[in-house]
């Protein structure tokens, strides 16, 4: 199964930026709508093409790729 089934990476759809699958809306577009403040339903009004899902699925990515990692310490030398 795809961590991200709604998201896809295509090199030659939007330079291979993650984008809602089947579409050209980028992640980083739909991301930057919702933190200007524009919600869900005024964003589905925009994008009769995009579903609630697929928003959720964008922000569920947004998190994953933001995750922290936890790097080992190294001692300066």
């Amino acid at each position: 199964m795809e961590p991200f089934p709604r998201i896809s990476f295509d090199p030659a759809v939007m330079g291979g930026k993650p984008c809602i699958k089947g579409t050209r809306v980028t992640v980083s577009t739909m991301l930057g709508l919702m933190a200007d403040g524009m919600s869900i339903p005024e964003i589905l009004k925009d994008y009769p093409y995009i579903t609630e899902e697929d928003l959720r699925e964008v922000l569920r990515f947004a998190a994953w790729h933001a995750r922290e990692m936890d790097l080992p310490f190294r001692a300066a030398s």
